[in-house]
């Protein structure tokens, strides 16, 4: 029997995050391209310069409902014809607002493409905003708040909020508005927020797919290019800042069977070039089911299913602003006090004994290695540059970033992770059952303990 040989793996090829290509239409929209070949479902992000801290006193949550409006119908078409035309298209379309402004995202067949550029363009400058849709949208906003209350981990995000930033801040306050201000939106307000922020000259198209058969420029100049309006600049990006005083916060839930951990800080952003090190030292402590955290308290103790330390960038200007840095999980009610008391554990020992080579080169491995594999859809390099574009950040950023991953080594992760999470400067809030956990708590000495209601 003749045996055919066996088939060898070929070399691997090199990899690079895509590097865009950077135009500016007619009226001033920014667009970046990027052709894909061989992904031929087009992600279009859209980035609009209105952030959070621009909505009027006493109507938080208005860049929300804007957002969720702007996917509801046209001047020109109804909600549900505007709905019914992107089926036709087999296209989806979503958009939500967060501090540093509104994000419409679309993917569409690169064959539909110019047809769904249309109804977005038609979306943009020529939204309904009619009383009945804002209304609905208003009920189903107002719909949305009990459940957020009612989930841990969405309580103990807003409380965080609530104790790191001075309360005349917009970033101290819920993302989406409260009770109170939502209830206070209406279509005037709608349209008096979209007509001061919305505009071409401050708004960023990134476009990311199989571009090579498609004359994208002048499929652009029929639809997001035929769109106009003033020509202002973006308001100025404010300064974050934050009292990480340590502390714990308990809110009330008696009788709850888990306690929702969320321990945090604001720390560097993806400007301050210690921002490599800091995400490479953050996995190692707590970025997998092999980090620190989740092996002492997971596989250890068996407190939970698992604890995560992570880094999210809130707010970037030009120079520069800030990152909120924080350790995130759930323990059952009686092991709180011990859990809390291993974690602080864990984060002295690494103060003490920093990382090891074999931990920093895991964690390597597992950022760098798998990057091919995150961004293999169009969608996911689309989001990447539209998160540069409203951090302020070069077109090439993520191709630097995963360099300087590789070349970041053990003593820079270490010292980079333990500035990130100093044991005596963290604010701790815990949502559970007050009457069993505070006393535990208390004696852990990690700071000065408030309860506040559920």
């Amino acid at each position: 029997m003749e045996f055919h040989p066996q088939p060898t793996a070929g070399a691997a090829k090199p990899w690079a995050f895509p590097a865009p290509e950077r135009g500016t239409l007619d009226n001033g929209l920014t667009v970046l391209r990027c052709d894909r070949p061989g992904q031929q479902v087009v992600a279009v992000e859209i980035f609009l310069a209105a952030p959070l801290d621009a909505e009027p006193e006493g109507l938080d949550g208005v860049a929300t409902i804007m957002a969720r409006a702007l996917t509801e119908g046209t001047d020109k078409h109804s909600a549900e014809e505007f709905a019914a035309e992107l089926e036709r298209c087999g296209a989806t379309i979503d958009a939500h607002a967060d501090h540093p402004g509104v994000r419409v995202s679309l993917e569409v067949p690169v064959s539909r493409l110019p047809k769904a550029l249309s109804l977005l363009a038609d979306a943009l400058r020529a939204p309904a905003f009619a009383d009945s849709e804002i209304e609905r949208l208003v009920r189903n906003r107002l719909d949305e708040i009990p459940h957020e209350q009612a989930n841990p981990a969405r309580r103990a995000a807003k409380q965080l909020s609530k104790e790191l930033f001075p309360a005349t801040t917009r970033i101290s306050r819920p993302r989406q508005g409260t009770e109170e201000t939502v209830a206070a939106i209406d279509a005037a307000a709608v349209r008096a927020f979209y007509e001061a922020y919305v505009r071409p000259a401050t708004t960023v198209a990134v476009i990311v797919g199989d571009l090579s058969g498609t004359d994208l420029d002048a499929i652009l100049a029929d639809t997001l290019g035929a769109w106009t309006g003033n020509t202002a600049k973006a308001r100025p990006v404010p300064p974050i800042t934050a009292d990480d005083t340590g502390r714990v916060v308990i809110v009330d839930r008696p009788g709850a069977v888990q306690t929702q951990l969320l321990i945090g800080r604001i720390g560097a952003d993806r400007h301050d070039r210690v921002w490599a090190a800091q995400v490479l030292g953050t996995y190692c402590l707590g970025g997998t089911l092999t980090s620190r955290l989740d092996r002492v308290l997971r596989e250890e103790k068996g407190y939970t299913y698992g604890v995560r330390a992570f880094g999210q960038v809130l707010r970037s200007g030009p120079d520069g602003g800030a990152a909120m840095l924080a350790i995130s999980g759930s323990v059952d009610t009686p092991n709180t006090g011990p859990a809390l008391d291993d974690l602080w554990t864990v984060l002295r020992k690494l103060a003490a004994e920093g990382l090891n080579d074999t931990e920093r080169e895991s964690a390597v491995q597992n950022l760098v290695g798998v990057a091919p594999l995150k961004y293999e859809t169009a969608a996911a390099v689309a989001a990447t540059l539209a998160d540069q574009v409203e951090q302020f950040l070069p077109d090439d950023y993520q191709a630097q970033l995963y360099a300087q991953l590789a070349e970041t080594g053990t003593v820079e992760a270490t010292a980079a992770v333990v500035n990130a999470f100093p044991a005596d400067r963290l604010v701790t809030v815990l949502v559970g059952d007050a009457a069993r956990i505070e006393e535990p708590v208390k004696a852990l000495g990690i700071g000065e303990v408030t309860v506040v209601t559920g």
